[in-house]
């Protein structure tokens, strides 16, 4: 009797009928596979282009409310930096939206954008929303006292804005402004909501522009700060005073030791810093007298001032922990009121001849008044008091002093002057520490 084997192949894979059945099957699954891939990759694609164009007006409209949240004096907030924002953001999306192809009302387009003002925190990295106009005193007043938030504090410091923009399915007037989807469609997507944040900070002066400050003295921040390390404009210093008041700069980066004579007397009355100053690099100093250069000052102060008005100075501020010279890290910009200069050839024994009779306030300050005359006072300064009165009133008056907080007393080839309390004229890019001026320039932070 003869029995078939059975074909071994056979058993194994089957017909090649059933082979073909299963090829099908494994096509059609690998197609619809790699197309769900390419719908993915498409409509991904498609996602980050247009989320990082959203991002693209987010950060315009952020960083021009920043540029404009202070009045140009710095004196408060200006309560148009919302529409500044709204503004800037709205013309990157029309131009986006048009670039695609997209429909849209211009005169709706602000539905998908809101921009505020508010308080930035980096210590917390967060954005608090806040609507105050009122400008906050930055004097006595640290940088990290700032940074702190407090939602009972009805004036905080007003120091960023953040802007807002959407692509979503609708809003409350019905405007669809979805990413499309492609193939997406064939799982049911008709489209993406996509949004975009962005917050700008505007802080203290750290990088300082041309013709910034204006004139070649650099000012010790140890002389600018209170005991407990604020920015103090209460009391008034004097340079030089020991190793911690100021120097001579030539503003430059990258050189050590501002020793030049003819360089620093060609920068004395000029216009300032020729060059970019960046915060936290050193500059060039000297604690040392160069009799040309403060001659040259001094000249210009009495043009000037006539030593009957204070002289208001933006000046360059320094690290001066390890003393002046030969080169120090710049730390900011500070304004002061110049109250008064003794010269080389005006030693104490003639100070009857020198010593101020009246003090007058600058333009559009406060915080300087010295008139020597003063009826129906006690202790009344007139023509006929002697120097060293007239010098003791003045000092007291205006809290002159020395690093050892004693009153300060007449020394020739010296600058006495007083940090301003004022609000000043934003400037430089935002990096630096508080000494009292804004900065003008915004930097990205969120």
């Amino acid at each position: 009797m003869n029995l078939q084997r059975d074909n071994p192949t056979h058993r194994r894979y089957g017909t090649a009928h059933r082979q073909r059945g299963v090829s099908v099957v494994l096509v059609t699954v690998s197609l619809f596979i790699l197309v769900g891939f390419t719908a993915l990759a498409i409509d991904v694609g498609n996602l980050f282009v247009a989320r990082n164009e959203l991002h693209n007006a987010a950060d315009a409209g952020s960083l021009a409310g920043a540029r404009m949240l202070y009045t140009a004096d710095g004196s408060s907030v200006n309560p148009g930096a919302n529409q500044v924002a709204t503004d800037a953001a709205k013309s990157n999306y029309m131009n986006y939206m048009k670039s695609s192809s997209i429909e849209i009302n211009e005169d709706e387009i602000e539905e998908v954008i809101s921009a505020r003002r508010g308080h930035w925190s980096f210590s917390e990295r967060k954005f608090n929303s806040n609507d105050s106009l009122e400008p906050v005193n930055l004097s006595e007043k640290s940088t990290a006292e700032l940074d702190q938030y407090d939602p009972f504090d009805l004036n905080p410091f007003i120091n960023a804005v953040e802007v807002v923009v959407t692509r979503q399915e609708k809003t409350e007037r019905q405007v669809r402004t979805q990413v499309e989807a492609f193939f997406g469609r064939i799982f049911g997507f008709e489209g993406y909501d996509v949004t975009a944040r962005s917050v700008a900070y505007i802080g203290f002066t750290g990088k300082l522009n041309p013709e910034d400050v204006d004139q070649p003295i650099a000012l010790c921040k140890e002389a600018l700060l209170n005991p407990d390390g604020d920015y103090s404009c209460d009391v008034g210093r004097f340079v030089p005073d020991g190793d911690k008041t100021g120097g001579w700069t030539n503003f430059e980066h990258d050189t050590s030791g501002a020793t030049n004579a003819n360089e620093l007397r060609d920068l004395v009355c000029g216009d300032g810093n020729p060059n970019e100053m960046h915060y936290g690099e050193d500059i060039a100093t000297n604690n040392g007298q160069v009799q040309s250069a403060f001659t040259a000052l001094y000249n210009c102060w009495v043009e000037a001032t006539d030593k009957k008005i204070t002289w208001t100075l933006t000046l360059p501020v320094i690290d001066c922990e390890d003393g002046v010279a030969p080169s120090n890290r710049l730390v900011g910009a500070v304004t002061v009121h110049i109250v008064w200069m003794v010269n080389h050839n005006q030693p104490l024994s003639q100070i009857d001849q020198y010593a101020p009779y009246e003090m007058s306030l600058a333009p559009d300050s406060e915080d300087v008044e010295w008139p020597g005359d003063w009826p129906g006072e006690e202790d009344v300064i007139t023509s006929d008091s002697s120097g060293e009165e007239r010098w003791d009133s003045f000092v007291d008056h205006l809290s002159l002093q020395n690093q050892n907080d004693d009153p300060a007393d007449w020394r020739r080839q010296s600058i006495y002057f007083l940090p301003s309390c004022d609000y000043h004229e934003p400037k430089g890019q935002t990096g630096g520490e508080n000494y009292g001026i804004l900065a003008r320039i915004p930097v990205l932070v969120d």
